[in-house]
């Protein structure tokens, strides 16, 4: 099987092995943000290896669903297929051809599986029955299925409470690159990018494949930045709209939720957000805000000394941050809008923010860097109640070992001085920390730079010491 071209996602691979290795029927559900590379991802797996591929369109009727089913079925059959009335004759097609092959496993394929179940074609029923009276009985069937539409997939298929309820074997979350998994990309690309370059392209795009495949590697970070998303008629420029559209229905009350949540870098409370968006104070709310995080653009987290009415919800994907900061401001027009910008303080500000964001999505290898990979930990944040002399932490580790990491973020291009008005705010910080949390484990101030630190009397104050090329492993 020819899976060397695929960049990373060690984890899914192991799942598709084991699927592909196990004597009975598997059903796996692979959902994710448009563009992360569902579709690419199986199908290099299986190298295109398919008993049957079936890919849905968007926004036709059920006719001509069913139409695409029937050639699908046609090609792979090699013979005529008439098309069917609705999907229980399409599935029942579906299962006598497949009968019809040789021992071994066979592989389907269904991609964009939402965009199948348009209204009134009980589409999900048939595959119901499709699973539980024939392929589930069986021990050769591999259902595999994808759909960027988020919403459908988790409450209609990961979370279905009538015949598909906990049928599926196994559900992947595909998400976008790591830090290191873009190295990779763009080294195999040669594209010469040094690693402070890769990590400004993670902070605007996030690690999404489809984004950084319409890079040229003739062009700078910035160039590739100003041709994708700022040129009239640039590959990316319509990109946000398109994106919420495909993942969520009703997308516009998503919009607004982010749009908010973007407005605060700490986050907001539920209360906030409903003060800010006017949506009614509802388990559709609730439900809108668990979609957001399993789309991984925004997280939830406990402030680390209050109450579960406290969480709050933060802005963790790249990408979103950078539209509404720039995308979505860009009044004027500029083809050289990011080119230009580079210098102002607008840019500086979002810096920092991006590189916070691109902190937290690499915990994992903030733990490793720290050596507490094994330790039990808890990611959180703290604000403190004082008007005057008070603080405010964007990242606590509070780690089962008795110890705190309160982590520093700072992105500047050169190394990171710590000067004494600054060290000033830090103790400050850590004082009033022990105080209002009235924690009794040992806090160790975690600086996390991009450069590094300038070593000087000021420097001594930092217990660990991370830069950004700790987070590239």
């Amino acid at each position: 099987m020819d899976n060397k071209t695929i960049i990373g996602r060690e984890k899914e691979q192991q799942i598709l092995q084991r699927c592909l290795d196990s004597e009975e029927s598997e059903f796996v559900a692979i959902y994710g943000r448009r563009r992360v590379g569902k579709t690419y991802l199986v199908r290099r797996f299986f190298n295109d290896n398919f008993a049957f591929f079936l890919t849905g369109m968007d926004n036709v009727s059920m006719q001509d669903q069913l139409t695409n089913f029937a050639f699908a079925l046609e090609k792979y059959a090699q013979t005529e297929i008439k098309v069917p009335k609705n999907w229980l004759y399409a599935f029942d097609a579906l299962s006598k051809y497949l009968e019809t092959l040789p021992e071994g496993q066979k592989v389907i394929f269904i991609d964009e599986l939402p965009w199948l179940d348009t209204p009134k074609s009980r589409f999900l029923s048939a595959l119901e029955h499709f699973w539980n009276s024939w392929a589930s009985l069986r021990n050769d069937i591999k259902l595999i299925t994808c759909g960027s539409a988020t919403s459908w997939m988790l409450n209609e298929l990961i979370n279905n409470r009538g015949g598909l309820h906990n049928r599926l074997t196994h559900k992947i979350l595909l998400e976008p690159f790591t830090l290191k998994e873009c190295k990779d990309f763009f080294d195999l690309n040669h594209f010469g990018y040094a690693e402070r370059e890769i990590a400004e392209c993670y902070m605007v795009m996030g690690g999404v494949p489809f984004y950084m495949k319409q890079m040229r590697k003739g062009l700078s970070v910035a160039q590739n930045i100003d041709a994708l998303f700022f040129e009239i008629g640039g590959q990316l420029s319509d990109e946000y709209q398109n994106l919420m559209r495909s993942l969520f229905s009703h997308s516009t009350n998503y919009m607004k939720i982010l749009e908010a949540i973007s407005s605060k870098g700490i986050g907001l409370t539920r209360l906030d957000i409903l003060e800010q968006t006017d949506l009614p104070n509802n388990g559709g709310l609730t439900t809108m805000l668990n979609e957001l995080q399993s789309c991984g653009f925004i997280r939830e987290y406990l402030p680390i000394d209050k109450q579960k009415k406290s969480s709050l919800y933060q802005l963790i994907d790249p990408y979103m941050l950078f539209y509404f900061r720039f995308v979505k401001t860009n009044k004027y027009q500029n083809e050289h809008f990011w080119v230009d910008s580079m210098t102002t303080a607008q840019h500086d500000s979002w810096c920092g923010y991006a590189f916070e964001i691109l902190c937290l999505n690499h915990i994992k290898q903030i733990k490793a860097a720290l050596g507490i990979t094994g330790v039990e930990t808890k990611i959180a944040s703290w604000k403190s109640d004082k008007i005057k002399k008070g603080a405010q932490i964007d990242l606590l580790i509070d780690r089962k070992d008795d110890a705190i990491n309160l982590c520093e973020m700072k992105y500047t291009k050169r190394d990171f001085t710590i000067t004494a008005k600054y060290e000033k705010e830090l103790i400050n910080k850590i004082e009033v920390f022990r105080e209002e949390s009235k924690t009794s484990k040992s806090v160790r101030l975690t600086m996390i730079t991009s450069k590094g630190l300038a070593h000087n009397t000021h420097s001594s104050i930092v217990q660990n010491e991370l830069t950004l090329s700790d987070l590239f492993h």
